[in-house]
């Protein structure tokens, strides 16, 4: 039995509450038990210094963060200088959401997200991915109906969740309880035909097999195909 109550194969309960702030074309509060994040989407009429000003694309980027009391011990907001582990999340967010756009149909564009984690369980990066596709799905919308783009950038959506090996048992959509004892950790991010983004999956204690790798597939895919639903 997991600490809440769930089977290995269970995510927690999950909902997304669109238009949460009124000045973002896109904003998401999204909460995957009591995981919660505030993730949203805007845009820039301009592509970043280092790409090509002749480029045929445009770029997503994202910006992630931990707000000071989201976490059970107050954590140091960080001003000027980023953590390995924010850098690390901010890539992947960014990297997640670029995988589902054709860039080509926002060129001379940078679409911004910005994913903040007012309360901490588990799983924040991963909540941060789901909510972001579903701002940037949102300000998609308003851009295509505001004329501001001719296309729709988005190829197909995606997901994400946190899975994992505890107690030698394979488990989805880890809390922190579990996850800060899991022999195996990992971040799945995937498209809804079931193509792979991102498989991370480290050993933390002992390694792990390919069965139990197979195994944490399955788990996180079937688990992806439900969020993807929600949207």
């Amino acid at each position: 039995m997991r600490v809440d109550g769930r089977k290995n194969n269970e995510l927690r309960q999950i909902k997304f509450t669109r238009n949460y702030t009124k000045h973002s074309l896109g904003s998401v509060l999204v909460e995957f038990g009591d995981t919660k994040v505030l993730v949203c989407a805007n845009f820039e009429n301009t592509i970043p210094k280092w790409m090509d000003k002749d480029s045929t694309e445009g770029w997503l980027t994202a910006e992630y963060s931990l707000l000071p009391t989201s976490t059970e011990t107050r954590c140091q907001r960080e001003r000027t200088k980023l953590s390995g582990r924010t850098q690390e999340i901010q890539r992947l967010i960014g990297r997640s959401l670029r995988a589902c756009l054709n860039l080509e149909k926002i060129q001379g564009k940078t679409f911004i997200i910005d994913a903040d984690v007012l309360q901490a369980d588990g799983g924040t990066r991963t909540a941060s991915i789901c909510g972001a596709y579903v701002a940037l799905k949102d300000m998609v919308e308003k851009l295509l109906s505001e004329k501001i783009i001719e296309e729709n950038p988005i190829i197909e959506a995606i997901g994400a969740i946190s899975a994992g090996i505890v107690n030698d048992e394979v488990m989805v959509d880890l809390c922190y309880q579990e996850d800060s004892n899991a022999q195996v950790d990992s971040n799945i991010v995937l498209t809804s035909s079931g193509k792979i983004i991102e498989f991370q999956t480290t050993a933390e204690g002992l390694p792990f097999n390919k069965a139990q790798m197979d195994e944490i597939f399955t788990l996180a895919k079937n688990s992806i195909n439900e969020i993807i639903k929600m949207y």
